[in-house]
């Protein structure tokens, strides 16, 4: 099953509306990540983005961001209950994001370079949960060649912590699907200054 992997390689796929998961130890595809947004949550500005096994059975948690004025962008189990929250770090120069299990207390904090696949889920004590980034040993260098590959790895602490996988993987395809896209309707609207 997609979620008993540590380390993953994901692939983005038509421009972050899609993904392949892969092991990234043996190259197998073990899951897939597709937006499922319809054409009314487009036009609001939501999106959902499903994540399924290999086999493609129900969507074993989903990353959604909702809202029209004030966003939220939570991760879902494969009952539609929140298992965390995403939230924008304020008054921040470095940018990043919190984390926040279901009862919103704060798992995590997402450090680095978002944007260039370089960042680390930090805890409160600051013991790293896990990472992503465009560099990992052994066959998944070899995955690594397109710009939109990333390598996720989930921390030895947290390997049988089946709510941070979902965290940690909801993040990284959050951050290519949904935060990305919203970062550039920012920069294309500023364009005509």
């Amino acid at each position: 099953m997609l979620l008993d992997h540590n380390k993953f390689v994901v692939k983005s796929k038509k421009k972050g509306k899609q993904f392949e998961i892969l092991d990234a130890e043996t190259g197998q595809m073990i899951g897939t990540a597709k937006n499922a947004t319809g054409i009314l949550g487009m036009l609001l500005g939501s999106a959902v983005i499903q994540v399924r096994d290999a086999a493609g059975n129900a969507p074993l948690f989903s990353v959604a961001r909702s809202g029209l004025l004030m966003k939220k962008d939570q991760v879902f189990d494969d009952k539609g209950q929140v298992v965390g929250r995403y939230k924008a770090k304020t008054f921040s120069m470095s940018g990043g994001f919190h984390v926040y299990d279901k009862q919103g207390k704060h798992v995590a904090e997402i450090q680095g370079k978002l944007f260039k696949a370089q960042y680390k889920f930090l805890s409160p004590d600051k013991t790293e949960i896990g990472s992503v980034s465009r560099t990992l040993g052994g066959f998944a260098k070899s995955l690594l060649s397109g710009g939109d590959t990333y390598a996720v790895e989930i921390g030895p602490a947290y390997a049988d912590d089946v709510t941070m996988k979902m965290l940690i993987l909801g993040a990284t395809i959050a951050v290519e699907s949904i935060f990305k896209q919203k970062a550039g309707k920012s920069a294309s609207s500023g364009d005509g200054e």
